[in-house]
C-alpha cells in the first residue's frame, strides 16, 4: 500500500515548492489533489448530517483537516522540496484562527456570565411583563434581535429573544412560529452591520478588508433586509394578547457591572485596533483581566452574603467555571473549518474557483451568489474561502460579499446557527418547513437589501 501510494504521488517538485514559494495551482489535477478535496467533501457532508449520525460537527472537520495538512506535508518531503512550505502556509492559517479563538472565547465567556447573572432572564421577564399584544411583540422582539445581535452576535441574540417568544406565546404556535422565523431573519441582518455581529464580519475586519465603522454602511441594507418579510409576516400574526405571566426574575449581584465591563471591552478592542493596529484578540483578552477582577468582587460579595444568612459551604463564583461551559464544540468546529479550507488554498482549489466565480459572473453577481450558498453551505467556510481567494474588489464589492454572507442564510432555516439552534429551542413550533413557506418574502428583503446597498453606497464602488 506504501509503495502504490509512492508510486502515485511520485512526481517532480514543483518550482515554485522547490523554491520555497506559496504554492498555487501546483495540485489541482493531481491525484492527492483530489483525494484532499474528497476528505473535504465528506467532512462537511458529516457535518450536514450532524442530527442523523449523533457525531458533532466539529469531529469530522478536525480529522478531515489533521489528515489533508498531513497529507500535504508528506508529499512535499516525498516529492524532494521538503516541506517548509507546508509548514509556513499552515503557521499563517493557525494564526488567523488563533486570533478569532480567542476573541470568540473572551466573548463567549462574557455572555454566559451576563446569562449567569440573570440579566436576559429578567430582559424576558419585563417584557412579558408590558402585557403586549401578539403583534406589538412580533415588532419588539425583532427590533430588539436586530439591535442586540451586533454586540452579542446572531446565535446568542436568536436564543435569548427565542425565551421571550416561548415565555409569551404560551400555546400560540402560529404566534411563535412566525416570531422565530422574524428573529432568524433579524438576527442575522443585525449582526451584518457590526464586526462583532456575526463570525464572517469579525473575519472581514481582522483581514483589513473593512473597517470597524464602515460596517455601519450598511446599516440600511441590513434593516431592509429583516423589515421587508417583516412587514409581509406582520398580516399573518394573530391579533390579541397573551395570558398574563407573574414570573420575576432578580438580576444577582454583579450583573450589571459585568454588562458594563463587557462595553468597556469592546471599546478598548476597537479603540486598540484602529487607533493601536492592535489584533482584536489584544483588546478582548484585556477585557477578560478586567472581568477576573470583577468577578473576584463578585466573590467576595456572595462569600459576604453567605457568611451573613449562615449559608454553608456556599459555591465560588469563578470565570473559569464559565470558560469551561463555552461553545468548545463550536470553537473547535471553526479550527477544523479554517483547516480544511486553508488546505484547499495551499493546493490552489480557492485560487482556481475565484477565476471561475469572480472571473466569469463579475463581482456583483458573485457576491450575490455567495449570499445565495451560504444558505445552504455554512457562511464562515465560505467567508473564509472568499478572504483566502482574495479578489481584487473594490471597497463596496468588500461590504456587499459581508452583507450576503451575513443576510443570505436566512434564506433557509438550514442556512446559519441561529436558525439551526431556534429548530431545537422552539419545541417543534419553528421548522425547516414552515420557515420555507416564507421564503418567497424572505428572498424580496435580500434582493432588496442588495439593491439598497448599491444606490445607496455606490460612492464606495470603483469606476
Amino acid at each position: 500500500m506504501h509503495r502504490w501510494l509512492a508510486a502515485l504521488f511520485a512526481t517532480t517538485a514543483p518550482a515554485a515548492w522547490a523554491a520555497g514559494a506559496d504554492p498555487t495551482l501546483d495540485l489541482v489535477a493531481h491525484p492527492l489533489g483530489w483525494i484532499v478535496l474528497g476528505l473535504f467533501v465528506l467532512a462537511y457532508a458529516a457535518v450536514v448530517a450532524e442530527e442523523r449520525i449523533h457525531i458533532a460537527k466539529s469531529k469530522p472537520v478536525m480529522l478531515a483537516g489533521g489528515l489533508m495538512w498531513g497529507l500535504l506535508a508528506w508529499w512535499a518531503i516525498r516529492s524532494g522540496g521538503g516541506a517548509a512550505p507546508v509548514h509556513a502556509a499552515f503557521e499563517e492559517m493557525f494564526l488567523e484562527y488563533s486570533e478569532i479563538f480567542f476573541f470568540l472565547v473572551v466573548a463567549m465567556t462574557y455572555v454566559t456570565a451576563i446569562g449567569e447573572r440573570g440579566v436576559f432572564d429578567a430582559l424576558r421577564d419585563w417584557l412579558v411583563r408590558l402585557r403586549l399584544g401578539y403583534r406589538a411583540l412580533f415588532w419588539i422582539t425583532g427590533l430588539l434581535a436586530f439591535m442586540t445581535s451586533p454586540v452579542l452576535d446572531n446565535l446568542t441574540t436568536a436564543l435569548v429573544m427565542s425565551a421571550v417568544v416561548l415565555a409569551v406565546g404560551g400555546d400560540n404556535r402560529r404566534f411563535v412560529t412566525l416570531a422565530c422565523i422574524n428573529l432568524v431573519v433579524a438576527a442575522n441582518a443585525g449582526g451584518a452591520w457590526s464586526a462583532f455581529g456575526d463570525i464572517t464580519t469579525l473575519m472581514v475586519w481582522q483581514a483589513q478588508k473593512v473597517e470597524f465603522v464602515e460596517f455601519f454602511a450598511i446599516f440600511v441594507p441590513a434593516i431592509v433586509n429583516w423589515l421587508v418579510p417583516a412587514a409581509f409576516m406582520h398580516f399573518a400574526v394573530p391579533v390579541g394578547r397573551p395570558p398574563a405571566h407573574a414570573e420575576r426574575t432578580r438580576i444577582k449581584i454583579g450583573g450589571l457591572g459585568i454588562c458594563v465591563t463587557f462595553a468597556l471591552t469592546i471599546a478598548i478592542t476597537v479603540a486598540g485596533r484602529q487607533w493601536l493596529d492592535m489584533p482584536a484578540a489584544w483588546g478582548m483578552l484585556t477585557g477578560l483581566a478586567l472581568l477576573n477582577l470583577v468577578a473576584a468582587r463578585i466573590e467576595r460579595r456572595e462569600l459576604r452574603y453567605a457568611f451573613a444568612n449562615g449559608i454553608e459551604n456556599p459555591s465560588r463564583y469563578s470565570i473559569f467555571r464559565i470558560i469551561a461551559n463555552a461553545e468548545w464544540d463550536t470553537l473547535l468546529f471553526f479550527y477544523g473549518v479554517f483547516a480544511c479550507v486553508g488546505a484547499l488554498a495551499a493546493i490552489g482549489y480557492l485560487e482556481l474557483a475565484s477565476h471561475a466565480l469572480y472571473g466569469s459572473f463579475g463581482h456583483t453577481w458573485a457576491n450575490t451568489a455567495i449570499g445565495l450558498l451560504s444558505a445552504v453551505v455554512d457562511n464562515i467556510p465560505i467567508m473564509f474561502a472568499v478572504l483566502k481567494m482574495d479578489p481584487a474588489m473594490d471597497h463596496g464589492q468588500w461590504l456587499l460579499v459581508t452583507l450576503t454572507a451575513g443576510v443570505g442564510g436566512s434564506l433557509l432555516s438550514i442556512g446559519s446557527a441561529a436558525g439551526v439552534a431556534l429548530m431545537g429551542a422552539s419545541r417543534g413550533a419553528y421548522t425547516f418547513t414552515a420557515h420555507l413557506r416564507w421564503i418567497v418574502p424572505i428572498a424580496l428583503g435580500y434582493a432588496a437589501s442588495i439593491l439598497t446597498h448599491l444606490w445607496l453606497n455606490a460612492r464606495h464602488f470603483g469606476p
